[in-house]
Formats: C-alpha cells, structure tokens, sequence
C-alpha cells in the first residue's frame, strides 16, 4: 500500500509536520504548482488560509483529495467550490481560536469604556485631565454568532458582568449557559438594547452585508460595534457614517473584505474606529497549536475514525449538534 500523500499549500516546508514521516510523502505547492498536484493528493492541508489559490484550482480535471483541512475557522475561500465532490471531507480550525479571540474582544470592550486611547493621547500630549468613564458591570451585549468562538466571547463578557444576547442562525431553547438562542431574525429587535454589539458569525451567503446603515440606526446612541468575524459582514461605509456623526461611540474592526487594508482607506482615518490586521485569534504559539490539530485529526484519518471538525459545505460551517 502507498504512503498517503499531503499536500501543503505553502511555500516553504513545516518542520511542525515532522511527525508525518514515515507515514505519508508530504510535498509543497503555490498557487502556479497546485492545479497539476491536486490529483495527486490524498489530503490538502491548506496551510496558506488567505490564499484563494484552492478556489481557483478545484473545478480542474483529475481526481480530488479524499479530505481537505483548512487551519482557519472560516471556510469562505474554499466554498461553493468545493463543495463537489460530496465524498471529500472539509475540516477547519475549530477551538484553536475561541478563548483567544474571546479575550481579545473583552480587552475591547474594556479599553473602550475606560477610553484608554483617551488616556494615552493625553499622556502624548502631556495633560492632566480627569475624566468619567463608562463602567463595564451592568452593560449588555449582543454577541452574533452561537458558535465556539461567540460563546466563549459571550463567557467572557458574562464573567466582566455584562449581560449577553447570543444570536445564531436558528433560534432555541434551554441553553445551558445563555438560557436561549435568539434566531438571526431577532437581530433587529436586540440591538437597540445593547451597548456591546459583537459580531463573529461565520461568513454565508445571508450573512454578506449583515450591519448596514439600517442596522447600525437601530442600535442605541452611543453604542459600540466590534467585528472580529469576516470583513463582508461590514458596509463600512455606512459603519463610517455612522461613527461620524456620532451615532456609535466606537467601533473596531479586526477583518476586513480585502486584507491587507490598502494605505489610502479612508477607515484609518475615521474617529472612534480602532483598526487591527486581522489577529485578534493569534497568539505565541498560535501555529503550532494549528500543526498540532492537523496531526491528531490524521491519525484519525490514518486510522479509518470519523474526522473532528468536520465542516457542513451546504451551511458552510461545523454544525454544532
């Protein structure tokens, strides 16, 4: 029997994969080299997770790998392509990034009320100014987005004392730590109580555009928005109208549609707007930890075991029932 053979989209070898050898033949491709390799291979580990390189290279001729794992929570480069054939199994990143990005979206929300910035851009300038700022305790959050990640966001936050809305794509009961789900049709009538909206919804479809201009005038006056989810659930333009005109207090943004953020944006300039290259889950170690779950779903994988984080490519994410 042949060694399975993995693919690595990336250019330069992983010495995190080393324990592979024996095991599988492992080689590496770019963009230019991945459409003649992907028949060849057994799994795609798709290591360069900005990349749009698989979308391109799918739809070519030749046999597809049995199974490909993206080391990201989100799944959006890779789908609707592939999700043909039905027999290769999608995974991703799934608990790598929760508790992290949770933190960073408390140290957030915590550096708004306290006006941090203010402070610092006081200190620059070398004045004594007392202030008042916002306590955290008693505030209230809707959190969009009932996955992994938006329930460790919606733990944290409850741990700070803020009350939490969580919101998903279907709307249920009983939940064990937030009591009940609201369903994404219910947005609407949340936002108008929360001081705190978050969004870390997976990127479909419905949810391209989600906070517009409607969107961001029915949030109370002087409500703050933080997106750590996907740069296409953002009009930002209408985000940037909204902050101008004093509507929102703050916002923060950590995606966005095209990355990196081009120098001429006019969003670097916009008040109240703090803008983060996409790293609100990467912490020392981050990619090891990436490494690490790619290597024990393989074993799965090498053992004939059903997968972990198995991707649903017609909701384009991991289910969690």
């Amino acid at each position: 029997m042949s060694e399975t053979h993995v693919l690595v989209l990336e250019a330069e070898p992983l010495p995190s994969l080393d324990r592979l050898k024996g095991r599988a033949t492992v080689s590496y491709a770019d963009a230019a080299t991945l459409p003649q390799l992907l028949p060849s291979a057994d799994v795609l580990l798709v290591w360069d997770f900005l990349s749009d390189a698989v979308r391109r290279a799918w739809p070519g001729t030749g046999p597809r790998p049995g199974w490909v794992h993206t080391p990201s929570a989100g799944v959006d480069r890779l789908l609707p392509e592939l999700s043909e054939p039905a027999s290769t199994v999608l995974t991703n990143a799934r608990g790598v990034f929760d508790q992290p990005i949770a933190e960073y979206v408390a140290g957030l929300v915590v550096a708004m009320a306290k006006d941090f910035h203010g402070t610092w851009e006081l200190q620059r300038q070398r004045k004594w100014r007392h202030r008042e700022t916002m306590r955290v305790a008693g505030t209230h959050a809707v959190v969009v987005g009932s996955g992994p990640i938006g329930r460790a966001i919606g733990r944290t936050l409850m741990a700070l004392g803020v009350s939490v809305d969580l919101v998903g794509r279907t709307p249920r009961n009983g939940d064990a730590e937030f009591g009940e789900v609201h369903g994404i049709g219910a947005l609407d009538g949340l936002l108008p109580e929360a001081h705190w909206v978050v969004c870390v919804a997976p990127l479909t479809e419905e949810s391209q555009g989600l906070f517009d201009a409607d969107r961001f005038a029915r949030m109370r006056p002087g409500a703050r928005f933080i997106n750590v989810g996907r740069g296409q659930h953002v009009v930002t333009d209408d985000l940037a109208a909204a902050l101008l005109s004093h509507h929102l207090a703050g916002a923060a943004l950590d995606v966005f549609a095209e990355e990196p953020l081009a120098a001429e944006s006019g969003l670097w300039d916009v008040p109240g707007l703090l803008v983060s290259p996409h790293m609100s889950g990467d912490t020392a170690g981050w990619r090891q930890d990436l490494a690490e779950q790619f290597l024990d779903n393989f074993d799965r994988w090498e053992a004939g075991r059903p997968l972990l984080n198995v991707v649903d490519k017609a909701l384009g994410y991991v289910r969690s029932d």
